[in-house]
């Protein structure tokens, strides 16, 4: 990825780290990922993608998630 460029977390790839800028997403889910612990500023690491397109295993602090791919796409990234 380009350095310090604006992404969505399903386009990372496994090992790759970065800061949460923004999440699009309708009520419900906004206040289900805030709980979860997905807040703007936050660190977010992409542990492993599912094949197939499955779901998204990612880590905020020590907390491990398992995400689908829509979701994670709602979730805007910012890569340093």
């Amino acid at each position: 990825m380009n350095p310090s460029s604006t992404h969505n977390l399903s386009n990372l790839t496994p090992g790759e780290t970065a800061l949460i800028s923004n999440i699009d997403a309708d009520n419900s889910l906004f206040h289900r990922l805030a709980a979860l612990g997905f807040r703007n500023g936050k660190r977010v690491e992409l542990v492993r993608c599912a094949s197939f397109n499955g779901p998204l295993h990612v880590r905020i602090g020590s907390t491990d998630i398992i995400l689908r791919r829509i979701e994670a796409s709602r979730i805007q990234i910012q890569t340093s």
